[in-house]
């Protein structure tokens, strides 16, 4: 058994909590074991200033990312200026969030999706995928109910996790006991089709096989079903 006495293969226990604050367009509070994020999507009726520039056609869809101080063991500094490791995760959620999206028909507005860490145990950058979508959607049914987009501006919704290998053994949904001491780590974003959105992958001492990372891809895509299908009951309701 693991640290949790989870079985290897078994996902941290998953609440997703719609509609958490009150002026977000779209709001999630996603926990996931011990690392919980706290998601608001915002709608904008304006374009960003470089696709104005560029009189692209249709709308986007971006993203925030921030660790708020007492989220880590030890205060983490609230920044002013973005380090390497926001920006780079920013990018991989937002980018996650734009393919469920028909950007042509979202009409020339711009949805931000803010992802607060409130507490870290790692996997912060695949919950803010995970509970991104759903504040996503949130905010897009809104505008599909005023008439403002069509029904189909969402494509296949998208989910993410972190997989791993610790002390040899493949492990999905790491914590941070797991992930600091893990041998290869993955992050794995995919849509309900079954498709690849985004892949993440470090060997962190040995250099990792195909084998290996075969089978990383599996016991990922068995842990996203699951938290696909958590997505569409929370949003079923």
């Amino acid at each position: 058994m693991r640290v949790d006495d989870r079985r290897s293969e078994e996902l941290r226990p998953v609440r997703l909590e719609l509609g958490y604050t009150r002026y977000a367009e779209g709001s999630v509070l996603i926990s996931q074991g011990q690392t919980v994020v706290l998601c608001n999507a915002s709608v904008e009726e304006r374009l960003p200033s470089w696709m104005q520039s560029n009189g692209q056609v249709g709308g986007w869809v971006t993203a925030e990312y921030s660790l708020l101080p007492r989220s880590t063991h030890t205060r983490t500094p609230r920044e002013t200026t973005p380090q390497a490791r926001t920006q780079e995760i920013r990018r991989i959620v937002a980018r996650s969030l734009r393919a469920a999206v028909d950007l042509s028909a979202l009409g020339r507005r711009q949805v931000i999706v803010d992802c607060d860490v409130l507490q870290a145990d790692a996997g912060t950058r695949t919950a803010s995928v995970t509970g991104g979508y759903v504040a996503l959607v949130l905010a897009l049914r809104k505008l599909v109910a005023a008439g403002l987009v069509p029904a189909g501006v969402l494509l296949s919704p998208v989910s993410a996790v972190s997989v791993g290998v610790v002390d040899g053994e493949s492990l999905l949904d790491l914590c941070y006991q797991e992930d600091v001491r893990a041998e290869v780590d993955l992050n794995v974003v995919m849509n309900r089709d079954g498709r690849y959105i985004d892949l993440q992958g470090t060997a962190e001492h040995q250099p990792f096989d195909r084998a290996t990372l075969t089978g990383l891809l599996d016991l990922a895509a068995g842990g996203i079903g699951e938290l696909l299908r958590v997505q569409q009951a929370a949003l079923a309701t």
